[in-house]
């Protein structure tokens, strides 16, 4: 038993990575392939319009955000560039919650919540603990 409990941050770690890349590829995916990164801009300027911010702002802002969740997703479930994924899912949120404020100050953080305390998590443990990825195969000299 004590060889299967030695794993348990390495799985811990594993786990909350993939599950994150998953919320993110599949919010992605419908953004991109589903609805269409037109449908999602007109949708959210609907708002923004009203409040003065320019439509090329808020194109810029879904395509950012619909694009960055759908690969960074993907690559975080593959566990390949994992850290950058992090930053730019980071950013990502940061834009949500910007973008969310804006179109309504008391919004629901069901969704966005989680997200945040799971990526918040997998950049601060140590990276040593990120084993099972193909960042940790392909580079692991850099990581230690």
């Amino acid at each position: 038993m004590e060889i299967l409990t030695q794993y348990n941050p390495i799985a811990a770690i594993t786990i909350a990575r993939v599950f994150l890349g998953i919320l993110f590829l599949f919010q992605g995916y419908d953004a991109v392939f589903n609805i269409g990164l037109k449908k999602v801009t007109d949708t959210y300027q609907a708002n923004f319009g009203l409040k003065g911010i320019p439509r090329n702002l808020t194109s810029f802002a879904a395509w950012y955000t619909s694009c960055t969740e759908l690969i960074c997703g993907l690559l975080l479930v593959l566990g390949l560039f994992e850290f950058a994924s992090l930053y730019l899912l980071g950013i990502n949120l940061i834009i949500a919650a910007i973008g969310f404020g804006l179109n309504a100050p008391l919004w629901d953080t069901k969704n966005v919540y989680p997200r945040l305390i799971l990526l918040l998590f997998l950049l601060i443990v140590p990276a040593h603990w990120h084993h099972w990825s193909l960042d940790y195969l392909l580079f692991k000299p850099h990581m230690l």
